[in-house]
């Protein structure tokens, strides 16, 4: 018996390291990010990730987390801007598209808040990191027009949402219009003006008077600025007046990063000269009428520009 038992011990070793010797037959199961697009038949993203060379980036060993647009997304995508496949997008605009849905650090739902984010596309107009804004207010929406269909589908380097739309890269005016806390600015911006600012300020990066720099004045500095004039709402202040207030808030031709303000800094807008200094609570703005305004947040960055928020607004 005992003679017979170690036969079969011989047997069933020898077999297991036979197997083992074949590489064909040594399967190794992994789950990554581009094996979940391929997973959930997201065959327009596999097709991009590929024709755009992402794939072994998103295949190997990190954290990240990436919003995945539906075959429907892509669709509607390339429709709007006369592409028949992915096949007939530059290969390095479709590259920055996608890195444009590529957030560092692996972010489930419940770690995602209302605010700036950063991707890993490249601002055509700095070189740095472009930013997305995320609305957690009624579900999860980026750049106030893409929406998370299916969230936290779990791969080996990353999470997965899956999204609705394709992220195009954005401009000023996306950040503009999706940020609710410039919900008054963009009421002023959309009010009939000499200046046609939606159009001008979605000019893309390389075409003037592009890039912009705008300093962004919130919801409560308009507030503010309405009683200051004692008036009721924009409609009540001038159309000239709103216009050289609009100006005054806008560098054209200038991508001015945080990194490049400093104390005693003039700055040249369309509607005058701003000065700027630094504070140790930040950096300031001062105005022709000394009105000072606190750079509240800074490098909200587009592909044609960046936006730094403002507390006052100031005049011209």
């Amino acid at each position: 018996m005992k003679k017979i038992t170690k036969i079969l011990s011989l047997v069933l070793a020898f077999s297991f390291l036979a197997s083992c010797s074949d590489d064909e037959d040594v399967v190794i199961e992994t789950n990554t990010i581009v094996d979940v697009a391929v997973k959930n038949n997201l065959t327009s993203l596999v097709a991009a990730v590929t024709r755009a060379d992402l794939g072994a980036t998103l295949s190997s060993n990190g954290s990240f987390t990436v919003l995945a647009p539906t075959n429907q997304a892509f669709e509607t995508f390339l429709q709007s801007k006369g592409f028949a496949s992915v096949n007939d997008v530059p290969v390095d605009v479709l590259r920055n598209i996608l890195l444009n849905h590529v957030i560092t650090g692996n972010l489930r739902s419940t770690d995602l808040s209302t605010g700036y984010a950063k991707t890993n596309a490249t601002s055509a107009a700095s070189g740095t990191e472009m930013s997305i804004y995320v609305n957690t207010s009624n579900g999860v929406v980026f750049n106030g027009d893409s929406t998370v269909d299916i969230a936290n589908v779990e791969a080996d380097n990353g999470i997965v949402h899956v999204v609705n739309k394709v992220i195009d890269l954005p401009t000023i005016v996306t950040f503009a219009t999706a940020d609710p806390n410039f919900s008054i600015l963009v009421q002023a911006l959309t009010r009939e003006n000499d200046f046609t600012y939606v159009n001008t300020l979605s000019t893309p990066n390389g075409i003037s008077p592009a890039p912009f720099t705008v300093f962004a004045p919130t919801n409560d500095a308009f507030v503010d600025l309405l009683g200051e004039l004692q008036v009721n709402g924009l409609g009540d202040i001038s159309k000239a007046t709103l216009s050289s207030t609009l100006n005054t808030h806008v560098v054209a031709g200038a991508n001015v990063l945080e990194s490049n303000l400093s104390d005693n800094l003039p700055v040249n807008t369309l509607g005058g000269q701003l000065t700027v200094n630094i504070t140790s609570n930040g950096a300031t703005l001062t105005d022709s009428q000394n009105r000072v305004s606190t750079i509240i947040a800074t490098d909200v960055q587009a592909d044609n520009g960046v936006i730094h928020a403002i507390n006052k607004v100031v005049l011209e």
